[in-house]
């Protein structure tokens, strides 16, 4: 009965990694991709056969796709229209989808969080009704053409803040506030996706404790902990250290899960990549449950491509090894 017992007992376990195994998200950033495309790109396999990057990734174990959305971008790419056209491809593998909101024309990070020039004259009452209304505008539309959603990200690493000057960290009542309208929003349309705050360096625990003890403190609502991590090829075994420490204080800290929302490093630097990459999924495939996933930022960018360079595609349009350990 003993032998019998700890058989269930392994089989559990076995199972319970399984499961694990199962939802960790394998995640690739492709917002590029349909500008791309349009621009004459193509994706390689390993024989050199041309085929859609989504069924790369897929072969290559990727089973989540990261997907920005601006307000009124210029020449429309990552509106809702193009959104929905990427998150149809990767639907299609059954890859799960997370969406990015940036509440912006364009690109929102710690050093640019400009308001949509449509809302550029709006008060904080009116940005509030804006973003809710905007979240819940664009989520409704890819729901109702078919699309779950499990994850949204409520602005672009907002270290700073979002939709400035208003919504700056200065002020953590008033970004809480459009927080909360994003959230709500969300909710609204799934109620059972997962709400992420995302902010830049996930290697700063310092920065990180003071935003989150900030927002809390004024009431924001989140699911998730996201983190940005493009640690430098020569040290990055002492940055995927530091992340390692901000995941557990974080988990420890707020009782919210983490992910790695964005990952990458120089392509040339392909093989010191794949290693980095192995040790940040053990890392966070480490802390269990509160370990959500790994997504790398637009591994499927030609070198040089708008000037980024830390995909993980040679100049051949083919995957380097880069993103192996998935």
């Amino acid at each position: 009965m003993k032998l019998k017992a700890l058989l269930f007992a392994a089989c559990g376990l076995a199972f319970a990694l399984s499961a694990r195994s199962a939802t960790f998200a394998n995640g690739a950033d492709v917002s590029w991709v349909s500008q791309q495309e349009s621009s004459g790109y193509s994706f390689y396999n390993s024989s050199s056969v041309k085929t859609d990057p989504f069924v790369l990734l897929k072969n290559l174990q990727v089973n989540a796709i990261r997907l920005r959305v601006w307000v009124n971008p210029s020449g429309g790419w990552n509106n809702g229209a193009d959104v929905l056209y990427k998150a149809k491809r990767a639907a299609a593998q059954g890859q799960r989808i997370l969406i990015d909101f940036h509440y912006s024309d364009s690109w929102a990070d710690p050093g640019q969080q400009t308001k949509p020039a449509a809302w550029a004259s709006h008060t904080l009452t009116q940005l509030n009704s804006d973003v809710y209304s905007h979240t819940y505008g664009i989520l409704n539309y890819l729901k109702t053409n078919g699309i779950t959603v499990e994850w949204v990200q409520v602005g672009n690493e907002i270290n700073s803040g979002m939709l400035w000057p208003e919504g700056k960290t200065t002020s953590f009542s008033n970004l809480a506030g459009l927080i909360n309208n994003g959230y709500s929003a969300v909710k609204a349309v799934y109620p059972n996706a997962s709400v992420i705050l995302h902010l830049a360096n996930g290697y700063d625990n310092a920065v990180f404790r003071w935003f989150f003890d900030g927002v809390k403190a004024a009431g924001a609502k989140w699911d998730v902990i996201g983190m940005s991590h493009y640690p430098p090829a020569s040290d990055w075994a002492n940055y995927n250290s530091k992340i390692s420490t901000n995941m557990w204080d974080m988990v420890s800290r707020y009782s919210k899960p983490v992910m790695v929302t964005e990952v990458g490093m120089d392509w040339t630097q392909a093989a010191t990549s794949k290693s980095m990459l192995a040790d940040l999924l053990t890392k966070t495939k480490a802390l269990g449950a509160n370990g959500l996933g790994v997504f790398y930022w637009e591994p499927q960018a030609y070198p040089g491509w708008q000037g980024y360079t830390m995909g993980a595609l040679d100049a051949s349009g083919k995957f380097t090894v880069a993103i192996d350990p998935f």
